[in-house]
């Protein structure tokens, strides 16, 4: 998958933002007046007549474009990986109703989703035909 993203530094407008940035500094009467800035990160692939995509960061200003997207696309990949996790291996077929089972069915389920995660990145195991 490719695309091309541009990075923009912003002032946030807003209620959220004029009142986190008076959290921040100390109270209503202490913040020095200027609103924080965030990273926006914006996906444009190629012909496409418009953005399709818009991520508002607050990671560090130096932080470089492609972290910015591998975090942005982060999300597909915690998707499937719980999409995994319910339909391929029963996270939502639990029917009891204690406590201690409901976290031996979790810690199962999920150290199932840990050994076939292992196995995806093993570049020895072969992959069927």
């Amino acid at each position: 998958m490719t695309s091309r993203f541009a990075a923009l530094t912003v002032r946030p407008a807003g209620k959220q933002s004029l009142a986190a940035a008076q959290e921040a500094g100390g109270g209503r009467n202490h913040w020095n007046g200027v609103l924080p800035t965030a990273t926006l990160l914006v996906e444009w692939p190629d012909g496409q007549g418009a953005p399709t995509a818009y991520w508002i960061s607050n990671l560090p200003a130096s932080t470089p474009i492609t972290e910015l997207v591998r975090w942005a696309k982060m999300r597909w990949r915690i998707e499937h990986d719980y999409r995994e996790l319910k339909h391929g291996l029963g996270l939502d077929h639990f029917e009891g109703r204690t406590w201690r089972g409901w976290h031996h069915h979790v810690t199962l389920v999920t150290a199932a989703q840990a050994f076939l995660t292992l196995r995806r990145h093993d570049p020895k195991v072969p992959t069927p035909a």
